[in-house]
């Protein structure tokens, strides 16, 4: 096996660290890092065929499809979370099991054409209720309940800024090491 470091193969751009102050730029940066990761994830995974999409990017970790099916899951729950902290004051958010979620059948699946269509669309419509948003709504929070933590959305439009850019880079992973983490278990 490959001597490395698996906290980095984890957290290649490492773990999100909230900005002491969100200004307008950072949120714009952000906001177009969630607008652009449909096309960036396409391009990444345009090309590949049913072997490569059962790449791991680390020891235990997740394939490729299963990368792609995650995301699909995750930021229609992100979005809905928005929507529930602009329309509510200070809702509990639903957390979900996504390791459970990532060993459903669709979760598995080879063809990753339904979850790429659906983020492309899901972006699209995240995208612009985002580019919409005031500085008051940006204050808006939810409760997250696995720790009691409150979010705020411009905090949340980060976090999901950093979780495509994060599964981008374990996608770029799995392509370089070629399926090398496949059959490794720690």
């Amino acid at each position: 096996m490959l001597k490395m470091d698996l906290e980095k193969l984890k957290y290649p751009i490492g773990k999100f660290v909230k900005p002491q102050k969100l200004d307008s730029t950072t949120i714009n940066k952000w906001i177009g890092d969630i607008e652009n990761f449909p096309e960036q994830l396409v391009g990444l995974t345009k090309t590949l065929d049913h072997e490569k999409l059962r790449w791991k990017y680390r020891p235990n970790g997740w394939t490729i499809k299963q990368l792609v099916h995650h995301c699909g899951d995750s930021h229609m729950n992100s979005l809905i979370r928005f929507k529930l902290a602009l329309t509510e004051n200070n809702p509990t958010i639903k957390p979900y099991f996504e390791d459970r979620w990532a060993e459903l059948p669709d979760s598995k699946q080879d063809d990753i054409n339904d979850s790429l269509l659906l983020l492309i669309s899901l972006h699209k419509k995240w995208s612009y209720l985002l580019r919409h948003l005031n500085s008051e709504d940006l204050k808006k929070n939810f409760v997250h309940p696995e720790n009691n933590q409150i979010i705020s959305l411009g905090e949340n439009i980060g976090i999901y800024a950093w979780h495509s850019n994060h599964h981008l880079a374990h996608i770029k992973q799995a392509l370089t090491y070629k399926g090398q983490f496949n059959n490794v278990k720690i």
